[in-house]
């Protein structure tokens, strides 16, 4: 029997007459205390961890490669490697979470991101890629757990305006991660080893932060209740899940393959990479004022379509009008920032407890993340087999159209269904 998806309890309009009242929420997510400068900084660490690692690789690849003598098939691998192993993870995260409790678990993946990223930097290759495993898969149960937790912990109305902050704090870090990794490594002793593990002071903060906030923290299996199932039958489940994995498409392809398209099109490489950076930084800003444009509003539905609709925009520009560079960047910036936190509030507020949660952002990142992983490799083949970036770039307007139905689906104010755990 598949899962319906159903209003949201205790909003206007979710009953009356021809329509029946849902069961009420797990005890534990009916009371929820406004929110504390103390969570949301404890939160806003554990998001300063969950780039910082990976987009240092980038910058440093190449001096990867001469020092490690990897060839660059191997170092696409150790680039890919952390999307494959979110994708493989995320689903397990739920079910972990029920039987250990949700602080426990992100306490836990914490000391192991802390030990991958020490391995990683060992002077070894075993060592480089097993490092990068251990961290990524760390990095993945952080990015199940914080939306559980933020379903939790933060009233319903506060959930976009934490989601938009951590989002920031995540992108920040992930820019001063890529831009100071290079300078590390020529200044640090340990070269690029040491400046792989710079980071490691955000995970041994957040590590302290969250070690007393385990006091109390019941494992959900200890209580008699149910754990979730991952909701692969439920329809709006699949519609977050698939505006989760076009949105990360949409991003990790541009992060790899805009500064080639630019170069390409005529932009020297130093105009190209500030292109990058302008889009990350529009990205960025569009992010920390989605929660001021739409507060107040819980339909979604057009907010996550017409930030799709700027997306495909920005990649229409992009094959049609080179030479304005600028204006696509802006327009995929813009939607790009609005739909990832979009992306990631809606794995908090489409299910109806912490436990819902988490067995939703669980299958929307393993779904959101195989395709991400997949995505840039694919448009590099189109790009290598045809000669060039149109067809690719056509190819990126049309699953921003697909996107654009995804999250007019997703953004509904409604929630997975509570039937049949």
């Amino acid at each position: 029997m598949n899962k319906e998806s159903s209003p949201i309890p205790g909003r206007p309009g979710t009953s009356g007459p021809g329509r029946p009242s849902l069961p009420a929420p797990p005890a534990g997510d009916i009371t929820r205390p406004a929110v504390s400068v103390g969570l949301v900084f404890a939160i806003c660490l554990v998001a300063a961890n969950l780039r910082t690692g990976l987009t240092g690789v980038g910058t440093l690849l190449p001096a990867i490669e001469h020092g490690s003598g990897l060839t660059p098939s191997w170092g696409g691998l150790l680039s890919t490697l952390p999307l494959l192993t979110f994708a493989a993870t995320s689903p397990l995260v739920a079910r972990a979470s029920h039987r250990f409790g949700t602080a426990r678990l992100l306490v836990a993946a914490l000391g192991a991101l802390a030990a991958g990223t020490a391995i990683r930097s060992v002077p070894s290759v075993i060592c480089l890629f097993t490092g990068t495993v251990i961290l990524s898969a760390a990095i993945a149960f952080g990015n199940v757990l914080l939306p559980a937790l933020i379903r939790r912990s933060v009233p319903a109305h506060r959930i976009q305006g934490v989601s938009a902050l951590y989002v920031t704090v995540m992108g920040v870090t992930a820019a001063v991660s890529s831009g100071i990794s290079a300078p590390l490594s020529h200044t640090l002793p340990g070269s690029w080893h040491t400046a792989l593990a710079w980071g490691i002071a955000f995970t041994v903060a957040a590590f302290l932060a969250w070690l007393p906030r385990t006091r109390g923290d019941r494992p959900l299996a200890s209580t008699g209740v149910t754990r979730s199932q991952v909701p692969w039958r439920s329809r709006i489940a699949w519609q977050v899940s698939v505006f989760m994995g076009l949105q990360s498409l949409a991003f990790y392809t541009a992060v790899a393959w805009l500064p080639s398209i630019l170069i390409r099109r005529g932009t020297t490489s130093t105009a190209a990479g500030w292109m990058l950076f302008y889009y990350q930084l529009i990205a960025l800003a569009a992010s920390s004022l989605l929660p001021l444009l739409t507060r107040g509003r819980r339909d979604q539905r057009w907010t996550a379509a017409g930030a799709s609709v700027l997306v495909a925009a920005g990649f229409a520009v992009l094959v049609s009008v080179p030479a304005l560079s600028v204006l696509a960047c802006t327009l995929l910036g813009l939607g790009g920032g609005v739909c990832l936190v979009l992306a990631l509030t809606f794995q908090s507020e489409r299910a109806g407890s912490s436990g819902e949660a988490a067995a939703l952002a669980g299958m929307a990142q393993s779904v959101g993340y195989l395709v991400a992983a997949a995505g840039p490799l694919l448009l590099g083949v189109l790009h290598d087999t045809m000669d060039s970036w149109t067809f690719p770039l056509v190819a990126l307007v049309v699953l921003s159209v697909a996107m654009a139905g995804a999250g007019y689906g997703a953004g509904r104010d409604r929630q997975v269904g509570r039937s049949a755990r």
